[in-house]
């Protein structure tokens, strides 16, 4: 895409524009390079939100889909998946019952727990239902967010495998690219220690007595890394498929390998150096900020084209960048911005933009975009 980008087709921004072809060179690469580890791959939905792309993934050798929440699972089924990994724990009792449904209609599913109190919310509502659920422990292994402590994991894990229409098959975590309890960029490091770790938690359960089959981890910064660990069963990488700027920034990826972008018209000049475009915060996300560590982002997404301008601030509705005053931006411009952050920056669009290699844009839903519940 050049600074004015161009196509044959009407559309309307701001809006996502993902390059199909771009899609597909991720999706083969990391589904090769996983693959020769002999380590399963089940990618995360929450980058595309979108069966067409998780059926892309399970052509290329994925094994399933992961996902957040019990609504993305059901767009996911409907959509043709029928292996999924809820990578969350579901506690209440009709979101239960609507995985239970899911299993009834021949879908394998998996649900995180990481409590003996969620684990007996599940047995409840397996039991009532008539159907086993499948679960997966959650371990804690530095995001201080959910999961069970390693030191307690034996102990509940027996506990949670006791339970009536309750199988336990595994481990899992996710910690993104943390070493030794820090942000850091030295990405093999980080994927090793937590493939390690996570290895020794496994081998703790089975020494208790129990059987682990699978140890799920990684994200798109750790997964290669935590693949070449013996006893790693599983990895879960999401943003691959379309790559954004924090994936650069970790050397992951060019540019010109970034499926996605938001394009923007440029609607006002007020002075040389600063021109505004049509979308904020409510078109890019801002979970990834500037100027934060490791990765200390210079403004909230890359200019393609133009290396030297840097998006400053936005409000709901405008973009602020600050450009060269010499650069020729005219009011009217249509400009591709890759974002920090691409997941969440697609979670508010209701729809992107797939384009081909003529240049051909096709409107398609983001199906799973919104489903929180």
């Amino acid at each position: 895409m050049s600074q004015n980008v161009t196509t044959n087709t009407i559309f309307e921004t701001p809006c996502v524009v993902i390059n199909s072809d771009i899609v597909d060179s991720n999706i083969q690469k990391i589904a090769e390079t996983i693959n020769a580890t002999g380590v399963k791959l089940r990618p995360h939905a929450k980058t595309h939100k979108m069966p067409e792309m998780a059926l892309r993934q399970l052509k290329a050798g994925a094994i399933g889909i992961t996902v957040a929440k019990i609504a993305e699972a059901e767009v996911m089924a409907e959509g043709g998946i029928k292996d999924i990994f809820v990578a969350y724990p579901i506690v209440s009792t009709s979101k239960l019952e609507r995985a239970a449904k899911l299993v009834k209609s021949g879908i394998r599913l998996i649900i995180g727990v990481d409590s003996i109190e969620g684990a007996k919310r599940i047995s409840t509502v397996a039991s009532e239902q008539g159907v086993t659920l499948e679960v997966r422990l959650e371990i804690e292994s530095g995001l201080n967010r959910t999961g069970v402590e390693a030191s307690s994991a034996a102990q509940l894990a027996k506990a949670i495998a006791s339970l009536e229409a309750v199988s336990l098959n595994g481990i899992f975590t996710y910690r993104g690219a943390m070493l030794s309890g820090a942000p850091t960029m030295d990405l093999r490091a980080a994927g090793h220690e937590e493939g390690t770790f996570m290895v020794s938690v496994a081998q703790s359960l089975r020494d208790a007595g129990l059987t682990i089959k699978d140890v799920s981890v990684g994200s798109s910064p750790t997964a290669i890394y935590a693949a070449e660990i013996a006893g790693i069963t599983e990895v879960r990488p999401g943003t691959y498929i379309y790559q954004d700027r924090m994936q650069a920034a970790f050397d992951i990826c060019s540019f010109e390998e970034c499926a996605g972008a938001v394009w923007a018209t440029v609607v006002s000049r007020p002075t040389s150096d600063r021109i505004v475009i049509d979308g904020g915060s409510k078109t890019f996300a801002t979970d990834v900020q500037p100027d934060k560590a490791p990765l200390n982002l210079k403004g909230f997404g890359h200019i393609v084209g133009d290396d030297d301008a840097v998006f400053e601030r936005m409000n709901e509705e405008h973009g602020v960048i600050r450009v060269n005053p010499a650069s020729d931006y005219q009011i009217g411009d249509v400009i591709a911005i890759i974002p920090n952050h691409i997941c969440s920056t697609v979670n508010l669009h209701s729809f992107i933009y797939l384009q081909n290699s003529d240049g051909e844009l096709t409107k398609v839903a983001v199906a799973a975009r919104g489903l929180l519940e």
